[in-house]
């Protein structure tokens, strides 16, 4: 079974459970575009959309697949980064709903070339927009220092032994530079030993992946730029795959959400002394079991909002 709004290209998450926290809304931001399936569900619940994305592939599929919108005047795209939409969008200009679906869509995953897999012999790519020239998945592991290399094993891989996987590499790469994902794993194994297997690959390739695309950061700057986009009752709401990026959703959704922002033991509150909105999740939204049998890649979904206030 699968969904009307999948494409070959990629399969959205939690689809229903979107349309129902954006309902009531006409104008919607997508910025994380990917094969435009989250736009063309939006569209179809009657939502005018414009969304973003720094792959120039998923533009050029979400166009395509959603000319006959475009064409109406419903639809546009804006090449480039969701951190700095800001930037990319009209002064001013604000949405009733707002989406971001962060990590990598299907067909970045299934197309080795695009190097986030760690298929064997794979290379070691996993630049969100391919045709920049940014950094690489090599790249970082042949020439990032240690306290890089263990910061993202570590806290975005969740790594114990981080610090112990940044020597080897180091140690590896003194002889041979990393170039595809056969010479990442064999590092990997030398130090969680040989049964080590798939999810602690994915697991550390996501780090790489999230180091070089600079996505905790990014998101960190994009959340309150994207909040002061919202229209009165507007809804932001994020799709995290990866804990810290659902950490960084939970506490800001959370402060936002919150009357007083002043140390605990502050005798006078100093600060704006109101909330800036609701949070809709309390805890965060999960793909039924019905969606995962379909669409495995939804397991590890989060879903969080926030309703801004009048």
């Amino acid at each position: 079974m699968t969904s009307r709004f999948d494409s070959p290209y990629h399969a959205p998450v939690l689809v229903e459970e979107i349309l129902g926290l954006f309902g009531g809304a006409r104008r919607a931001l997508d910025c994380t575009l990917g094969g435009g399936g989250h736009s063309a569900a939006l569209l179809d619940a009657g939502m005018d959309v414009t969304g973003i994305d720094r792959d120039p592939a998923a533009i050029a599929e979400a166009s395509h697949r959603l000319r006959d919108e475009a064409a109406a005047g419903r639809f546009r795209t804006l090449r480039g980064n969701y951190a700095d939409a800001d930037a990319l969008l009209p002064p001013g200009e604000t949405f009733d709903a707002i989406l971001l679906d962060l990590g990598v869509s299907s067909h970045q995953i299934d197309d080795d070339a695009r190097g986030f897999s760690f298929r064997e012999g794979a290379p070691l790519g996993g630049a969100m927009d391919a045709s920049a020239e940014a950094g690489t998945a090599a790249d970082f592991l042949n020439f990032a220092e240690l306290a890089e290399l263990t910061r993202a094993f570590k806290e975005f891989g969740d790594e114990p032994k981080g610090a112990r996987l940044a020597r080897e590499v180091l140690h590896r790469r003194e002889h041979r530079p990393f170039a595809i994902s056969d010479d990442f794993v064999g590092a990997i194994r030398a130090v969680l030993g040989p049964r080590s297997g798939p999810g602690d690959f994915a697991r550390l390739f996501q780090a790489v992946r999230i180091a070089v695309n600079d996505e905790l950061d990014g998101l960190a700057r994009a959340l309150p730029a994207l909040r002061d986009r919202l229209a009165p009752q507007g809804v932001l709401a994020v799709i995290a795959y990866h804990s810290g990026e659902d950490r960084l959703a939970k506490l800001a959704f959370r402060e936002w959400a919150s009357s007083c922002v002043c140390p605990p033991k502050q005798p006078m509150c100093t600060c704006r002394g109101r909330p800036l909105g609701t949070l809709l999740t309390r805890k965060p939204i999960t793909a039924a079991d019905a969606e995962v049998a379909r669409n495995v890649r939804a397991r590890s979904a989060h879903l969080r909002a926030f309703r801004r206030g009048d």
